[in-house]
């Protein structure tokens, strides 16, 4: 049907495209996705951006290259691969992606990593970083902190953290069940103290909180009847703000959900570990693209998932007629819903790089 819309003679099958992913090496990875990264956010004009980054883990059934055992909390002992993905929450993109092999933790190679998402958000400032307790460190902390950004970073929960927590009285309650203070704490292997944001919820009155408790104190009660969530930040406004910007990180977990059901994420997976990431970082362009379209053509408050929209607008059933030598594509459209589509059409024939975001 492509084939005859476009007017293309001939198209590849899936054959083609895995002889064409194998010639993909490390390095040419880099430098292609590394330029298209530039070209594509440089077109979309927003210029202060708020950075998530996390790990994901993709469980493999084989012996591919760079797949081992490693963290895999759905299927433990399978191997897996370990990749690193950058999100941009305001345009809800994905900045940068790195496949690594599943026996590496959270921070491994992270620096380098950072610094590659820095490079294709070239022209671009990143006004926030937010990441989770598994890039807690002091090589993370300095190296955002010499490059002027601003960022949260969850604290792990080690012996001395659990101490300062312990020891803290001046809690501010925002709501029930909720509290909320801040100190300075200063590791052994750091140069110098820096801000710490503590938020400790009730359990009994909110079980769903999230948080872990001072385990080193479990024996006392008072500690058993709260988590504790605990936050390293060099900003300068208040806890509450800096606790309510931490939790907007959340949605890059939706992302994650989204990339690996919507667009088969964790299901491409070739022996070479180079053609697996090639094939990884074209799936990742296909999604800014439908993040594209959404923001772009939609223009719709809420952005739908995929799957919703191949019922309502790319799985709609039609066949080709020919009027002379032209092509009809016609489409078993429900009246009522022609004016929507319409709709779609009018906008996508508006749309030009580059974007400017309404």
């Amino acid at each position: 049907m492509l084939r005859r819309i476009f007017g293309y003679k001939k198209m590849a099958g899936h054959k083609a495209y895995q002889r064409y992913f194998q010639k993909f090496t490390i390095a040419t990875n880099h430098r292609v996705f590394t330029k298209l990264g530039q070209w594509f956010f440089n077109q979309v004009k927003l210029d202060n951006y708020t950075l998530d980054v996390d790990s994901t883990v993709l469980t493999r059934y084989g012996t591919q290259q760079g797949a081992h055992k490693g963290y895999n909390p759905q299927k433990p002992g399978r191997n897996s691969h370990h990749p690193l993905l950058a999100f941009v929450d305001e345009c809800k993109m994905i900045a940068n992606f790195w496949l690594r092999s599943g026996n590496t933790n959270a921070t491994n190679n992270f620096l380098s990593f950072l610094q590659d998402t820095m490079d294709r958000l070239k022209g671009k400032k990143v006004s926030l970083l937010r990441a989770d307790s598994g890039f807690y460190g002091k090589d993370i902390f300095d190296f955002v902190e010499q490059k002027s950004i601003n960022y949260i970073i969850v604290a792990r929960h080690y012996a001395t953290i659990q101490r300062k927590v312990a020891g803290l009285k001046d809690w501010w309650t925002l709501e029930n069940g909720l509290q909320i203070t801040e100190t300075t704490y200063q590791s052994e292997t750091w140069d110098a103290p820096r801000r710490l944001v503590v938020v400790r919820q009730q359990i009994k009155k909110r079980p769903k909180a999230t948080g872990k408790q001072l385990k080193l104190f479990k024996e006392e009660g008072i500690y058993e009847n709260y988590r504790y969530s605990c936050f390293i930040t060099n900003l300068e406004l208040s806890a509450h703000m800096v606790w309510t910007m931490y939790r907007g990180r959340a949605d890059c977990e939706n992302r994650i959900k989204e990339i690996k059901e919507d667009f088969g994420f964790d299901s491409f997976n070739m022996q070479d570990f180079a053609a697996t990431e090639a094939a990884l970082n074209f799936v990742v362009i296909a999604y800014n693209l439908m993040s594209l379209f959404k923001q772009a053509v939609l223009r719709s408050d809420q952005l739908p998932q995929l799957k919703t929209l191949r019922y309502k607008i790319f799985a709609i059933g039609g066949y080709i007629t020919k009027s002379g030598n032209q092509n009809l594509l016609n489409l078993s459209l429900a009246m009522k819903r022609r004016k929507w589509i319409e709709g779609i059409w009018s906008n996508s024939q508006k749309f030009s790089w580059p974007f400017v975001p309404n």
